[in-house]
């Protein structure tokens, strides 16, 4: 058992490679003279692919299981590496190369976050969840790490690195089979059935919650540096090693709490804890003191980096026999991280500071369905 949950956590690793997607955009720019608008191509096709593929190969996992669809995402993710390997001739194979990697990765979360539970003792899905979150973070960092310290003549020398080592992850996949748990089902999902459980009202609201989440997440790294540079003339990039963003780092550290805090306390209990110290997170940041806006990051980060396997988790756990059609529908929620921070961004023309009003109205409306998770007694299986 334990190197089959290796193995799965070694796929949460390989999503986070998805991330290098915003390192590469400078270096596209640079590589191939291109303009800020034809660069922005790359983490648009990376999000596009969780808005058309995870529904699909959320049925397909029903249907086919998700040790085949686990294996068909990580071959795609393999493809996507090896083309720059063999030729980068031109920014368009760049953006085919981003393409198959971000609809990899699409398949992989599909098939990978409900597959820990699978793989999981009673009780302990949220807790090893986010904590496949963390290794999956970690990866996230990976790839900035290595272009600063190791890869330093030729950024093009990542890409057979992480096609290394997505082989590998492919290899333990393949050779360690994966016990599904089976459930008694009166029909196989289908793309109108996925959708057909979005007229359950908390169903809707948990995956309109990951919607807000990733595009508040989005938002908020993507707004924060500009933030501080207006207000306090400061570089986030000073306040972290190797330019990681400082939120981003808040949030791999919190994930990492969370898997430890779970153990003492039931997911629906900390899925309203970590709500509250999000709200309070972002309020700080209208409070206009240096050492208050740069605390309040590092809140939101810590806060923000349970959210998704909070709502991951307890939403299967009470619909266990639906988990592949929710999981579909769940990841393609991720679809927000491209649509909520384009809104940022108009009203940040006008005002970083407002800007940040729609990542707060975010976070309380994902309070509210916290206070209603809380309510519902949604543990499940949990401790």
């Amino acid at each position: 058992m334990r190197i089959r949950v290796f193995s799965v956590f070694f796929v949460f690793f390989i999503m986070g490679f998805g991330d290098i997607v915003g390192t590469l955009v400078a270096f596209a720019r640079e590589e191939f003279e291109i303009s800020k608008t034809i660069a922005g191509l790359l983490p648009f096709v990376g999000f596009m692919a969780y808005g058309i593929f995870s529904v699909p190969f959320g049925v397909l996992s029903d249907r086919k299981g998700k040790r085949f669809v686990l294996l068909l995402g990580l071959i795609v993710v393999l493809i996507g590496f090896m083309i720059p390997v063999i030729s980068l001739s031109s920014f368009y194979l760049l953006v085919l190369s981003i393409f198959l990697v971000g609809s990899g990765i699409t398949v992989l979360q599909v098939a990978g976050n409900p597959v820990m539970r699978e793989v999981s003792s009673e009780g302990n899905f949220s807790r090893n969840l986010t904590f496949a979150q963390f290794i999956k973070a970690i990866g996230s960092l990976a790839g900035p790490f290595l272009i600063g310290l190791v890869i330093l003549k030729n950024w093009k020398d990542l890409f057979p690195l992480y096609a290394f080592l997505t082989a590998i992850t492919l290899f333990l996949i393949f050779f360690f089979r994966i016990k599904e748990k089976s459930g008694e089902k009166e029909e196989r999902a289908s793309i109108r059935s996925s959708f057909a459980l979005l007229r359950d009202p908390y169903i809707f609201m948990m995956v309109f919650g990951i919607f807000l989440y990733v595009g508040a997440e989005v938002g908020i790294n993507s707004w924060i540096a500009t933030y501080l540079h207006d207000l306090f003339n400061l570089d986030i990039k000073s306040l972290a090693t190797l330019s990681i963003g400082f939120f981003f780092f808040a949030l791999m550290i919190g994930r990492l709490l969370g898997s430890i805090i779970l153990n003492w306390i039931s997911p629906s209990k900390f899925f309203l804890l970590t709500s509250i110290f999000s709200v309070l997170g972002i309020l700080g940041l209208f409070i206009k003191i240096k050492f208050v806006v740069i605390g309040s990051i590092f809140l939101t980060g810590l806060a923000f980096g349970n959210i998704f396997p909070l709502i991951f988790s307890i939403l299967v756990d009470k619909f266990p026999e639906k988990n592949n059609e929710l999981s579909g529908l769940l990841v393609m929620a991720i679809v927000g991280g491209a649509i909520i921070p384009f809104f940022m961004g108009m009203i940040a023309d006008r005002s970083v500071t407002l800007t940040f009003l729609i990542p707060l109205a975010s976070v309380i409306f994902i309070t509210f369905v916290s206070i209603l998770t809380l309510k519902r007694g949604q543990d499940g299986l949990q401790k």
